[in-house]
């Protein structure tokens, strides 16, 4: 009984030690007597107890690494403090296992190499706008030594540059005056705009004004026209409807001169009669005497 028991037990540690529970996202490189075996992958896995072993386990997951801040000297001999950091994954757990010691202390070193050396042929101000550069640089000079190392670069990201101290004040005097001659130039182009649209605008005025001047005297001069041309045609029609009554030249004359003798009964002694006139009047004078004598 007891030695079932001992047996019994020993088989139920044996198929414990036997099952292995691999996470999602990660992997176990196995060896079997000191040498690669295979990958466990995610879910339940079975290996040989006391002959394989799980060397590492590798996390598949995008990770990322902070490279501690390097002190580098430009072209120009400024001494500049960058930090740097890394995100990476691992591609090949393999690789990643037999191909370097330790790949993570590889990718902050190749990256503080590089970094020295790209710093080194740029001058401060490149330095400083050239951050997307550096980075770029130093992400193929990864992928190139991280291929063989199952380790794939996805970003590397200067996150900090800090110039010395007394530079970075003058660099501060220097944008604080940009900065204000920047306003200064920006409210003369206000002051210059606004002059500008005053001055538009007074002689949109102007022009607004003569133009409406112009119009009123041209309706004026439309008025007086139609006006001249009412009276012609009225007295047009006058004379018309006097011709249809039947009244002559002579009669007229005669309505004339009864008017001439109305004026002679004013104040005035001396009126001036055209030649005309005085002729139609004689011949009225004739008609009359003629009327006289035929009516006696």
């Amino acid at each position: 009984m007891t030695t079932s028991l001992i047996i019994l037990a020993a088989v139920i540690v044996l198929m414990a030690l036997s099952i292995r529970i691999i996470p999602q996202q990660r992997v176990g490189v196995v060896e079997r007597l000191g040498k690669f075996q295979r990958l466990m992958h995610p879910g339940l896995n079975l290996f040989i107890p006391f002959v394989d072993r799980i060397r590492i386990y590798h996390d598949l997951r995008i990770q990322q690494t902070n490279v501690p801040p390097q002190s580098v000297i430009t072209r120009d001999n400024v001494q500049v403090l960058i930090d740097t950091i890394v995100f990476y994954q691992v591609v090949g757990p393999e690789q990643a296992t037999y191909g370097i010691f330790d790949y993570v202390l590889g990718v902050r070193n190749i990256t503080t190499a590089t970094m020295r050396q790209i710093i080194g042929n740029l001058e401060l101000d490149e330095t400083l706008s050239g951050r997307e550069r550096i980075s770029a640089e130093i992400r193929t000079a990864l992928d190139e030594a991280t291929e063989k190392w199952g380790v794939r670069i996805e970003r590397v990201e200067v996150i900090d540059i800090k110039p010395p101290l007394d530079i970075q004040e003058a660099m501060d005097k220097q944008m604080k005056a940009e900065r204000n001659r920047r306003a200064t130039i920006l409210e003369a182009e206000a002051a210059k705009q606004d002059m500008i649209l005053r001055a538009e605008g007074d002689r949109a005025s102007k022009i607004l004004k003569a133009e409406g001047e112009r119009a009123a005297v041209e309706l004026d001069a439309l008025g007086q026209a139609k006006a001249i041309t009412e009276i012609a045609e009225a007295e047009k029609a006058r004379i018309r409807l006097l011709l249809e009554a039947g009244l002559d030249e002579r009669v007229l004359t005669y309505r004339s001169f009864e008017a001439l003798e109305k004026l002679a009964m004013g104040p005035a002694n001396k009126i001036f009669m055209p030649s005309a006139a005085v002729e139609t009047l004689g011949n009225i004078g004739a008609i009359g005497d003629m009327l006289k004598s035929s009516k006696g």
